[in-house]
């Protein structure tokens, strides 16, 4: 084998390997957070729940945990990502928008009922989040 062959091959494991780590940085985290729930992004004012999603390569948190039988809006928070979590759509209310790179989208939600857990994913279907209401 020649040096410009060798070089090559070197280059390319090198890539390689930066590509699983990033990956692995990425969406191995993305796997990990699934696991998450939070309460911590619900508030109630003047009698309507109001559930934060913070939108980010992906959505966090990934499950919220929030009352039924409240009046309830979500605010998508964006802060300069580009990537296929600012595509959201809620087939549950029949919403489906790209969100604004920056600031807060607020979607009405209604009153939901305990049971099924309300399911937000992006366009692609790559990144979700679930709110469940008890």
């Amino acid at each position: 084998m020649n040096k410009n062959a060798l070089l090559i091959i070197f280059l390319g494991f090198i890539i390689g390997l930066g590509i699983i780590f990033i990956g692995n940085l990425r969406w191995g985290n993305d796997v990990n957070n699934k696991k998450e729930e939070n309460t911590n992004n619900i508030e109630i004012k003047d009698g309507v729940q109001y559930i934060t999603i913070n939108v980010k390569g992906g959505y966090f948190p990934k499950i919220s945990n929030a009352k039924s039988g409240i009046p309830t809006k979500l605010i998508m928070k964006t802060n300069g990502y580009y990537d296929c979590s600012l595509s959201l759509v809620i087939k549950s209310i029949g919403y489906r928008k790209v969100l604004p790179t920056k600031g807060e989208e607020i979607i009405d939600i209604g009153t939901p009922l305990p049971g099924a857990p309300f399911l937000g994913v992006c366009s692609m279907g790559m990144y979700s989040f679930s709110v469940n209401f008890n």
